[in-house]
């Protein structure tokens, strides 16, 4: 029986956090303090030699266990900070572990950043000749495979060029085209690939799937894109705080990670980005009369109450909201465009969005959602990804084929 071609046992990474207390201080101030209060500096400073100044343990992975058999394809899923990329980044060898013990039986190929790997002042060739050399391939062997990665990553015109002048889209193009076609039996691939556009994406997911059916070689794929892990992976690892939550069938798992967040309307917990002059408090499902719903039947109204909070008056304010299927694939914008011009919020408060029946099929559906002032998409005031999720369900019986997305209702006639 063959042996696994990664095992990793009580795997752990461990961080130590130091909290700086306060702000910004002046020398003046810090030159006072000293004068005013010698002992309590002196101590401050012995505790900050000795370690023990506001350091906090934490831990990025903790008692990670699993296998992956060669020639498989596994998917890894998670929020933003649940470990992935520390993860790949450990198997990789670019990070050491804290604790546990890795067991890799194959050379190993990387895709986790842009411009990991690559020498910024060579050349595109130059750094495909070297990505070959540290794979342990031969010359005879690089030179066999160059034409290919050229004509793949499509930066011919660029191939003489030091890679410190490329996009964050050339450096991808060429770095997954290297990572494919050197024969590592070990592909890690991070996020990245959603730095190209559509058409590379679809090309390099078909380029993955011919690896894995002809050639047989192991891929981890991290990503956010559901759909591109259900078309990839049969088996799937979502990571939670550090730790495997689920390993499993891909569909499942999927499932798994979209219905944990369902309850959970409760926005101050979640990461996000924006000034923070209105933050968003909550979001849920409400029927016309502002009852709470947990799902959505077919045909119903669909409406959010979203809770807010603005410390401040904030006017000409603006809400985005983008429905994605569970798959990852945009289903629908909401806009309020000009309804809540000339309008001043302050306070905690809530606002109604309502769309009326909107037909969204059966199926478990997340939204990102997003909010900014002035009147003007620079003004990003908050904006939290997979903010909230919510299934439709329906009594009646649709093709697998017509599901996550809307049902356009028509009137049909049969003209004679």
């Amino acid at each position: 029986m063959d042996k696994p071609i990664i095992e990793v046992k009580n795997l752990g990474k461990k961080y130590d956090i130091t909290h700086q207390r306060g702000g910004y201080v002046a020398l003046r101030d810090v030159l006072s303090n000293v004068i005013k209060h010698p002992l309590q500096f002196a101590g401050s400073k012995a505790r900050q030699i000795i370690g023990k100044e506001n350091r906090e343990e934490f831990w990025a992975l903790k008692n990670v266990n699993f296998e992956i058999k060669r020639g498989e394809v596994v998917g890894v899923i998670g929020h933003n900070g649940a470990g992935k990329s520390t993860f790949l980044k450990i198997l990789s060898q670019i990070t050491p572990p804290t604790t546990g013990e890795i067991k890799i039986r194959g050379t190993i190929g990387s895709l986790l950043e842009v411009g990991t790997g690559f020498h910024p002042e060579l050349t595109g060739r130059e750094n495909i000749i070297m990505n070959g050399a540290i794979l342990g391939m031969t010359k005879k062997e690089i030179e066999k495979k160059f034409n290919d990665i050229v004509e793949f990553s499509g930066i011919e015109k660029f191939l003489d060029t030091p890679v410190k002048y490329y996009s964050s889209g050339m450096y991808v193009r060429l770095a997954f085209s290297v990572a494919a076609h050197l024969e590592p039996e070990i592909l890690l691939i991070d996020e990245v690939l959603a730095v190209g556009d559509a058409e590379f994406q679809k090309k390099c997911l078909g380029k993955m799937s011919e690896v894995t059916k002809k050639e047989g070689r192991t891929i981890l794929f991290v990503s956010h894109n559901m759909s591109a892990v259900q078309q990839l992976c049969k088996k799937c690892i979502l990571l939670e705080k550090g730790q495997i939550k689920e390993y499993g069938e891909t569909n499942e798992i999927i499932k798994k990670y979209i219905y944990n967040d369902n309850s959970d309307s409760d926005l101050t917990r979640k990461q996000r980005a924006g000034s923070g002059e209105i933050k968003l408090q909550s979001i849920g499902l409400v029927t016309d009369d502002l009852a709470p719903k947990k799902n959505l039947n077919f045909e119903d109204a669909l409406n959010f109450l979203i809770g807010f909070n603005a410390n401040e008056p904030v006017k000409d304010v603006t809400i985005s909201i983008a429905i994605y299927s569970i798959s990852g694939d945009l289903v629908a914008n909401i806009h309020s465009f000009n309804e809540l011009k000339n309008k001043t919020l302050q306070g905690e408060g809530k606002i109604i969005v309502s769309l009326g029946k909107i037909n969204l099929l059966p199926g478990n559906y997340k939204i990102n959602i997003s909010v900014h002032s002035n009147g003007t998409s620079l003004s990003l005031a908050d904006h939290i990804v997979d903010a909230f999720s919510f299934n439709v369900v329906s009594e009646t019986i649709f093709p697998q084929w017509v599901k996550n997305s809307i049902l356009l209702k028509a009137e049909w006639k049969i003209l004679s």
